[in-house]
């Protein structure tokens, strides 16, 4: 008799599968703006690239003019790297990364956790437990 089928029977649930690792790689929708972030694999890494916006919609050569470092402001927003620098950890989260919001030209310590095939939490923190998370949908 097989395991799941033994715990069936004497009324136990099944532990919930674990996330894969490359569970995140995709692209999906932030909860504001419409923006599309495109996650990959990055060596042992994951990064990922703006790929769109209601502001890229709109303006396609807007630069990145808010970053704290004059130097780059006249880099496109358009294929940015925002997401990178993680490690994985147990449950398919991928931590220790940052993550780079146009918004106001700053970087943020950053983990990128999957909460369903569709769906990832996404936490940007200045410092813990100062964070903000929001909820990244799949694009298909």
């Amino acid at each position: 008799m097989s395991i799941l089928l033994a715990l069936a029977l004497a009324g136990v649930a099944a532990p919930a599968p674990t996330p894969q690792p490359d569970a995140v790689v995709g692209r999906w929708k932030t909860e504001t703006k419409n923006g599309v972030v495109e996650i990959a694999r990055c060596g042992a890494s994951i990064c990922g690239r703006l790929v769109t916006s209601d502001l890229l919609r709109t303006n396609p050569g807007l630069k990145d003019g808010r970053n704290s470092n004059p130097a780059l402001r006249n880099r496109l927003l358009r294929g940015l790297l925002i997401l990178g620098g993680f490690t994985p950890a147990a449950g398919g989260v991928w931590e220790g990364g940052t993550i780079y919001n146009g918004d106001d030209g700053k970087t943020y310590s950053a983990r990128v956790t999957p909460i369903s095939a569709n769906q990832l939490k996404v936490r940007g923190c200045v410092f813990v437990p100062f964070c903000k998370t929001q909820t990244w949908t799949r694009v298909n």
